[in-house]
């Protein structure tokens, strides 16, 4: 029985990986680094619960590893690290390094007690006095589907974390990721390994996989498709713009381009077919063939709704192209184009035949890389139109197509690494020569010691110094 006048203990801090994810990471002034994107821990034999090495977080879309040591607390919906000592370098996984979200959540264990097959569907980390991290919880889903019963245990109730698992779902990853734009989704496929972005690719439905392989690297795109069941592919194929679709396809051996053509409905395959004619570096190689395209006796709100949809880019949207019928590329005799600022101020009655510039030079198929650049830039264009030597309109080059061709294949990867690595110098300290290994290593004592070098004096808690509030449970 407590005594009179006796302080309660605190109950242990514990916070599940999946309210982590996304949350803001602030430095000690209250200014954001980034954004959890998933937490690192170490498993270790036994039952023992995994030691949590630190957090991935995302800094301009790129990971970086923040130790958890620096991690100070999770406070209105923020995590608050001690210090703006960081290690700016990418993540990058470590052997024997395991990704909460990424690489436990839908894994098929087994319960100790009952030996019955559950399904994980969170996991949580807490506080032990050491200054460590643990995760010492599980929430497991009973049952196939998500009607199953849900309950939490304890690490050491459950077994098989560290078994191999054939067919591991990815229901329960998506849903903590589900609100992720596809550039970010593909940066976080990006990091896991190739089963699991195998597993994952596959629980996405087709529209969001054609986004994601959309922003991918186009060796990664590959790997993924090639993991798909071939009609699945082809499905996948037919979600994607006819100009990703092709530019994937070209990156394949001719007869499995060829066998995925077959399997993709006629009319979603033949715009790939004409793209596939033209070379890389030409506009008939560098267009989409799907642009925006009005008869001339449509109005202007008409122009207006059209380029309003979510789904085209800003090049794409900047311009509508006013043809004779057939209104499908290649189309019938192309008249000019209407731009948008020009839309925006004509009544919305006004015909679209009316407003068009018959000026703008259009290019041809064949036309050269080199010679496409300099007439966007001679002309102060976004996008500019294609047409065959009957006239016909057959695509549009973008700007954006351009520039993705012109700059270097992992140009994303680099400007993110010197967009971040800039922040860095700008912002914090520099590193030491040892600070990479920080928090990851199998010395805890050390990082601990190396924390308290760098950490300002504070006051002893009740306690007493170095004592966190929260203990240790038996069995975790």
């Amino acid at each position: 029985m407590t005594a009179t006048g006796a302080q309660r203990t605190p109950a242990p801090v514990r916070v599940y990986c999946r309210r982590l994810h996304g949350l803001l990471v602030l430095d000690p002034n209250g200014d954001q680094v980034g954004r959890v994107r998933d937490v690192v821990v170490t498993l270790r034999p036994g039952h023992a619960p995994p030691r949590v090495l630190g957090l991935a977080v995302d800094v301009q879309h790129r990971p970086i590893f923040v130790a958890m040591g620096r991690v100070t607390g999770v406070e209105s919906g923020a995590v608050i690290l001690s210090s703006a000592r960081l290690n700016w370098r990418r993540f990058a996984q470590r052997v024997g390094e395991t990704l909460v979200l990424g690489e436990l959540l839908d894994r098929r264990v087994t319960e100790v007690a009952g030996g019955k097959e559950v399904t994980v569907v969170d996991a949580a980390i807490a506080p032990i006095r050491s200054g460590e991290w643990i995760l010492d919880q599980v929430a497991v889903r009973v049952g196939r589907g998500r009607r199953g019963d849900m309950r939490t245990v304890g690490w050491d109730e459950v077994s098989g974390f560290s078994l191999p698992e054939d067919g591991q779902g990815a229901a329960n990853l998506l849903a903590a990721f589900e609100k992720l734009r596809p550039a970010d989704l593909a940066s976080m496929l990006h990091d896991l390994s190739y089963k699991r972005r195998a597993e994952v690719a596959a629980a996405l439905d087709d529209e969001r996989l054609a986004d994601v392989l959309e922003e991918l690297p186009e060796d990664e795109q590959v790997e993924l498709l090639g993991g798909l069941a071939e009609d699945r592919a082809a499905d996948v194929l037919e979600a994607m713009g006819p100009d990703d679709a092709a530019d994937l396809l070209g990156e394949l051996p001719a007869e499995d381009a060829e066998r995925l053509l077959r399997l993709m409905e006629p009319e979603e395959a033949a715009p790939v077919r004409q793209l596939l004619r033209y070379a890389d570096d030409t506009a008939g190689g560098l267009m989409t063939s799907e642009p925006v395209i009005l008869a001339p006796n449509a109005t202007v709100a008409e122009a207006l709704a059209r380029v309003r949809a979510p789904e085209l880019s800003p090049a794409l949207a900047a311009q509508v192209y006013v043809v004779r019928p057939p209104y499908e590329t290649p189309t019938g005799r192309y008249l000019g184009l209407a731009h948008f600022q020009r839309l925006l101020r004509e009544p919305p009655a006004t015909l679209i035949g009316a407003v068009i510039d018959a000026d703008v030079r259009p290019l041809r198929p064949d036309t050269h890389l080199a010679e496409v650049t300099r007439h966007l830039a001679s002309y102060n264009l976004v996008a500019a139109p294609v047409l065959d030597d009957g006239g016909r309109l057959v695509g549009v080059v973008t700007v954006d197509d351009v520039l993705d061709h012109l700059l270097p294949a992992d140009w994303r990867e680099r400007q993110l690494d010197d967009d971040v690595e800039h922040h860095a110098a700008e912002e914090y300290p520099t590193l030491d020569d040892d600070f990479d290994d920080f928090g990851r290593g199998d010395d805890p004592e050390r990082d601990r010691v190396k924390l308290a070098q760098e950490a300002p004096p504070t006051e002893p808690g009740p306690d007493g110094p170095g004592v966190d509030q929260a203990d240790e449970e038996p069995g975790r």
